[in-house]
């Protein structure tokens, strides 16, 4: 039904969709299978409500959820669904997320949402490859190496820096 999706990347506008898709491309880079849809907690209630009471029967494993303004989606989801809800606030034109993140952030007891900085999707797409990795040795190892490729380059910039720094040094 879901194509194999392992991860819902859901947004309450289509307006959202340039700031979720680096969680789209983060999981495109792992082979994680996902599916990306619009679902309103305002706008179709009803819909949202089915689409997150289904998601784990459809085979999901995590949800992406990202919201601006009120951002009610990543917890109403996290209310009819016992998979892992990841909310990313969701920058507007007024208040820079704040207000997003606030609202993501603020969920009652028993209604757990982690939440990633503004606009940050990528690290809700890692995160997600992450929770999936738990149970998935051959993902476990891919993020390992995602990781050990990320601390060679830091040490590949300061060596570049120190490199520079060396060569403008006054002799003395």
């Amino acid at each position: 039904m879901n194509g194999g999706a392992l991860v819902g990347v859901v947004m309450g506008s289509d307006s959202d969709w340039p700031v979720m898709e680096a969680a789209a491309t983060a999981l495109d880079e792992f082979g994680v299978p996902y599916e990306a849809d619009v679902v309103s907690a305002h706008r179709m209630p009803h819909e949202m409500i089915g689409y997150g009471s289904a998601a784990a029967t459809r085979g999901l494993r995590v949800i992406i959820a990202g919201a601006g303004g009120a951002a009610h989606l990543p917890g109403m989801l996290a209310s009819v669904t016992p998979l892992p809800v990841i909310g990313v606030p969701v920058p507007l034109a007024h208040l820079d997320g704040l207000d997003s993140l606030l609202s993501i952030v603020s969920m009652p007891a028993g209604i757990p949402v982690a939440t990633v900085a503004v606009g940050g999707a990528r690290n809700a797409g890692l995160l997600a490859v992450r929770i999936l990795a738990a149970g998935d040795e051959r993902l476990r190892a891919e993020v390992a190496r995602f990781q050990a490729d990320l601390a060679d380059q830091v040490l590949a910039r300061d060596a570049a820096l120190q490199q520079s720094l060396g060569a403008a040094a006054p002799e003395g």
